[in-house]
Order: structure tokens, then sequence, then C-alpha cells
């Protein structure tokens, strides 16, 4: 067997004039695990999307277990013909279908012309043993939480044989207490024999797994890191220059009430989502909600921005009442929303920069005859020179942006709008790498610090201690503990906060 699981060799790839990847050149040693880092647009997810055959490199070479993998016939079949496999980022499963059925999927065992249902759900839950993988092959996909989900992508990976696992994003939706169950899942792969391939932002996940770590920078690998391994150094390879998430503020000095929450009830599938949430915010301050994924975050930020209605209950922004108000008197009244999921709510991805910049501020750019394209093009200029949008350029579709580029023209389209008074900002960072982060983090503190009232949704419970002044944990739907300035600075504050996560007591 070869000692080397997975090798890239000036790998080269360019979408027009954009360059992904210049010389990529790596190897990934088997029975490792190796993480791939770099800040949004660094080409590291292309590189392993070349690797598994999803995109075809310009040129260079590839080899898989130390055979050479032809890059100008290369797909997903042959990887995974090779032992190759890909967890994305955005799960790939059929919620009303269970566990099994969904492993099994296009490789169904059958009984004459049914399938065997017995049979693959023995399948699964052999190969959850033999990995260490919790979970119930009879359960339905679409009742299971989002780490569970995670774990049935990778029993459909190691279902077909693979044994090289590449991980893109792995932690970008899970809450802590499910991040701790994926890290002892990785190790459990490679102690069985496996080699796992990370993509990540996140620097603890690189110090707490990786063997050896490949840091990208604007296409191209500019270090190769193993042993004891320094976040720090890892943050100044991926940016260039010293990073730090801790943001320098004064203490809140919360003002009138900007955001009034008071018992409400949002519907959810068949249920409430949301059962009689009571909240206020008030200017110069931020408010975090913590929650893990599925506990009412979601249909709670949307129903205050307008996107769902609300069953009963009410809402205020500045005194003023907006509970059956649509989004554009929402805005103005002076409400601005980063949605949680940029590509549903918050881009027209076919569309491009200028476009996306305006989505909802129109009125801006009104002119005599029609829209002022002057005065669009100079909205969006100040975005992507404020916020460091790459690549730099108004007339680029948003669907050629990296996810963390995307989320800063988002962010920057919000923060800049004129009569801001309550900024209601969902996972501001997820899938978004640190040098973007810490630029997000600052103009977040300072839209508060001009008078803004905050409210940020967040499962990152490190994100919710760096930037909250207060905080409220969502679990099914209510208002399950509340946690002042005090108690988020004390040394166990993200302990309190992942046991309340959990329904357990803070």
């Amino acid at each position: 067997m070869s000692e080397w699981a997975l090798e890239l060799r000036g790998i080269d790839k360019r979408y027009g004039a954009v360059v992904a990847n210049r010389g990529v050149t790596l190897a990934v040693r088997a029975g490792t695990v190796h993480a791939v880092v770099g800040e949004n647009g660094a080409g590291k997810t292309t590189a392993m999307r070349i690797a598994y055959g999803l995109e075809r490199a310009d040129g260079g070479e590839l080899a898989i277990r130390g055979r050479p993998v032809d890059i100008r016939r290369h797909s997903p079949a042959g990887a995974i013909a090779r032992g190759l496999g890909m967890v994305h980022q955005h799960f790939m499963l059929v919620g009303p279908m269970t566990v099994a059925e969904n492993v099994a999927l296009g490789r169904e065992p059958r009984r004459g012309p049914w399938l065997d249902r017995r049979a693959a759900e023995r399948h699964v839950a052999d190969l959850a043993r033999r990995y260490g993988l919790r979970v119930d092959p009879t359960a339905r996909v679409d009742q299971l939480s989002v780490g569970e989900q995670q774990r049935v992508e990778i029993l459909k990976v190691l279902s077909r044989g693979c044994d090289v696992v590449i991980l893109d994003e792995p932690t970008a939706v899970l809450a802590p207490p499910e991040v701790d169950e994926l890290f002892a899942v990785v190790r459990g792969l490679v102690a069985a024999g496996a080699t796992v391939v990370i993509i990540t932002h996140k620097l603890d996940e690189v110090v707490d797994l990786a063997d050896r770590v490949t840091v990208m920078r604007r296409g191209e690998v500019v270090a190769e890191l193993e042993g004891a391994l320094d976040p720090d150094a890892i943050a100044r390879a991926m940016v260039g220059r010293p990073v730090t998430l801790a943001v320098p503020r004064a203490a809140a000095r919360p003002g009138d009430v900007a955001l009034d929450v008071r018992d409400l009830y949002v519907a959810g599938r068949g249920a409430d989502a949301v059962h009689g949430v009571t909240l206020q915010v008030r200017a110069g301050e931020i408010v975090a909600i913590a929650g893990v994924v599925g506990n009412g975050q979601t249909e709670l930020v949307e129903a205050i921005a307008g996107l769902r209605p609300v069953r009963a209950g009410s809402v205020a922004i500045a005194g003023v009442d907006v509970t059956r108000a649509p989004v554009r008197a929402r805005h103005a009244a002076g409400l601005a929303h980063v949605p949680e999921d940029r590509h549903a709510r918050g881009l027209v991805l076919a569309l491009p920069v200028a476009d996306n910049a305006i989505l909802g501020r129109e009125r801006e750019c009104a002119g005599r005859f029609g829209l002022d394209r002057g005065r669009q093009r100079a909205i969006a200029r100040g975005i992507i020179d404020r916020f460091d949008v790459r690549p730099p350029r108004v007339d680029v579709p948003a669907a050629a942006l990296s996810g963390g580029n995307q989320q800063k023209l988002v962010v920057g389209r919000e923060l800049t709008r004129s009569g801001l008074r309550v900024l209601l900002i969902a996972q501001p960072t997820r899938g978004v790498d640190i040098g973007a982060s810490e630029l997000l983090y600052r103009e977040i503190a300072a839209a508060r610090d001009a008078g803004a009232g905050v409210l940020l949704a967040s499962a990152d419970l490190a994100e919710v201690r760096a930037l909250a002044d207060r905080a409220v944990v969502m679990v099914r739907g209510r208002i399950a503990a509340s946690v002042d300035a005090e108690q988020l600075a004390a040394d166990d504050a993200v302990d309190r906060l992942g046991r309340a996560m959990t329904g357990a007591a803070p």
C-alpha cells in the first residue's frame, strides 16, 4: 500500500480571469488527519473538489492511493471506485426516508423486486458499530439533529468502500456538543484505518485533530505544518498578518428599547416553532440568541424580519408596531437583516454584485428615469472597499464569489443602510475564515457603538462571548436561560451556555 492516500501535484484551475488554484501541490499521508486551511477564496475547496472529480483541473497531476488518475476524465464515480469520498458542507439527504434507505440509495439490497430493508439496516448498523458512529438505521432523516444527519453522510461515504474521506467545513452547522462527537468520530475513523482530510477555517479544529496542515492563500500553497501546531502561526500563514478575534470596545451603555418582542408565537411544521418568547434589545447593546440549530432561532429571527407570519404576540422597532407590517415597512422603521442562509434569503446568485448591493435599497438609487446606475455602482464599490469583497468587481455574478465574500457583501449591504436602528444578524461567520471573521466582528461592534441595537443569533459560543453584552439560550422554541455580561466573561461561560443549549441546567 502507498504511503500517500492522496497526492496533488502542480494543480492549476481558472474560472475566466479568476485564478482559483496555481501550482497546488500537497500530499496526504495514509492513516492520518490532514487539514487544508485558508481564507475564503483561497482555493482549498476547489483543490479538494478536483481531487474528488467534481471540478476539472486545467493542469497538474493527481494520484489516489499511489495510483495516477487522468485528471481530464476524473469523476466522483471514479474517485469512489478508488476509495475516495467527500462529505459536503450542505448535506445531500432525502428527509422523508430512513437512515438505512439514504445510505443504500442507488445501491439498494434486493429481495426479488423489493428493497431488502432488513439487509440495509444490518449493513448500516455494522458500519456504525465498526467506526463508532451512533445512529439509528430506522430513524427518518428529517427527524434527526444536524449532527446525526452528518453521521449519515459519513456512513454513505463509508458504505461505498471509501477509506479516504474529505470533510468540507464539517463543523459549520454543529453545536459544541456535536463538534465533540464529530471529533470522536474522526479519531475513530483513523483508528480503524481510514484517512481524513478536513477543509476548515476553524483553527481550534486544526490544533485538536490534525496531524499535518496545508495552508493556502490566494490559490497557492504557502505553508505545510506538522507536529506541535501553533494556531497563531497558522492564522498568520492564512492571512499574511497577525489576527485577533478579540473585539476592543467599551462596556455597553444601553439606551432606549430598539427592538421589543412580546409573547411571540410562530408556527413551524405542524406545531409552534416559537413559544411565547419575550425579549428586548436596547440601542447600543448586542444581545445574542444561542442554541442548537433547530430550536426556533431561525423562525424567531425570520418572524422579526417579516419573512414568517406571527401567530400571536407583537414585534416593535423603535416603538413602531411592525407585527403585521411588510418587510419594506420594517426597513423604513430602521431594521437591517443579515439572514442565516445567504443563498436563499440574502442574494440573487445570478445577478452581479452591483445589483445584490442594493437589494431592498433600490429607492436609494432612484433617478428621474429609473435606476441611477452611477449611484448603484458607487454603493457597491463602497461596500467592496470597506468590507474587502474579492474579487473587487461590481460586474461579476454573486455566484462567482466564495462563501465568505458573499457573506461580506450581504453584511456590508445591511450595515450601510441609512437610518439603522436594529441589526438582526444570524450566524454571521458560518463558513467564513478567520480574517473575514475579524472584519465582521469589528463592523458588528461598530454598529453597536454607533447606537444600533443588535440581535445576534449564533450557535458559535466563542462568537457569542466575543460579541455579546448579554445572551439568551433557546431550547425547543422557548428561552431556557439568560446570561448577563458578568457571566459571559466568566471562565466557565462556554460550558454554562453549552449545557443550557442541550437542555441541561446552565
